[in-house]
């Protein structure tokens, strides 16, 4: 049996495991191949005191570290980290990025590819641009380009992460108010109604896998310790289950909630 593939397309070092991280380590665990291009190495995540921070580039180097022992623990098949600087991704000259996403699609050649929603989130930047980025790419990676010397790969879906009311009410209970001033404007996070959510998949049985993912990334617990004391029922809400927003789809999709992110056309998945 052909295994499918899943590619997640992010921002930072971390967004593979605290946004992603239970529907990475469900598929991995059913014989999918799961892949991760990670646009930045999240130079500027630093939670600790302004005189100890040890620059771009050698936290860039210790937060990549990080991503991979975490991409370990998920049971990722690759990891691609490309050379943006954390926090200036929606400043990349457009093309250029997407041509560069959309030669890993037309080399990983994945049926789903998973990114952020149009909002960020948060309205994050980074997140943004990557959305962004990745859906122009997934176009660009179908089409035939003269000179390039990869074959066109059309990707079956592409998903959006959306977290619903019950998901944000509990990141917030650990983080507090997820917001962000840019150019004066605040910007929050805002819940996707129920409706609106095409996929739910459950990842109930992946939480300790993701714990464990969490804690490989050191440089970040400072900011996680208020999660990782949370009771158990608001760890189950967070990771539990995780929610998507189907884009596009070329298999047949109804108004009925998936619970999976294949479809039965595409291949079988079983556990």
């Amino acid at each position: 049996m052909t295994h499918p593939k899943i590619l997640a397309v992010l921002a930072h070092p971390d967004d593979e495991t605290l946004g992603f991280g239970g529907t990475l380590a469900r598929y991995a665990a059913l014989g999918s191949e799961t892949h991760l291009i990670c646009a930045t190495r999240g130079q500027r995540g630093w939670f600790g005191a302004p005189d100890d921070y040890p620059g771009p580039d050698a936290l860039g180097a210790i937060r990549e570290g990080e991503l991979r022992d975490a991409a370990q623990i998920l049971n990722l098949r690759s990891v691609q980290l490309l050379n943006y600087m954390d926090g200036e991704l929606d400043q990349v000259e457009p093309p250029t990025i997407i041509h560069q996403l959309a030669n890993y699609i037309r080399c990983i050649r994945p049926q789903v590819i998973l990114t952020f929603d149009p909002y960020g989130v948060y309205g994050h930047p980074d997140h943004i641009a990557i959305a962004q980025f990745t859906t122009a790419a997934v176009v660009e990676a179908a089409s035939s380009s003269p000179g390039n010397e990869l074959p066109p790969h059309r990707v079956e879906a592409l998903y959006y992460r959306v977290l619903t009311a019950a998901e944000l009410a509990a990141y917030q209970s650990a983080f507090g108010k997820l917001v962000m001033t840019i150019n004066g404007v605040e910007r929050q996070a805002t819940p996707w109604p129920d409706w609106a959510v095409s996929t739910r998949i459950d990842t109930g049985a992946y939480v300790p896998q993701v714990w464990q993912a969490v804690r490989a990334h050191c440089s970040q617990l400072p900011g996680n310790e208020r999660l990782l004391a949370l009771p158990t029922p608001e760890q189950q809400a967070i990771f539990g289950a995780q929610t998507f927003y189907r884009t596009f789809s070329f298999a047949t999709a109804g108004y009925q909630q998936e619970t999976e992110l294949f479809q039965n056309e595409w291949i079988a998945v079983s556990a």
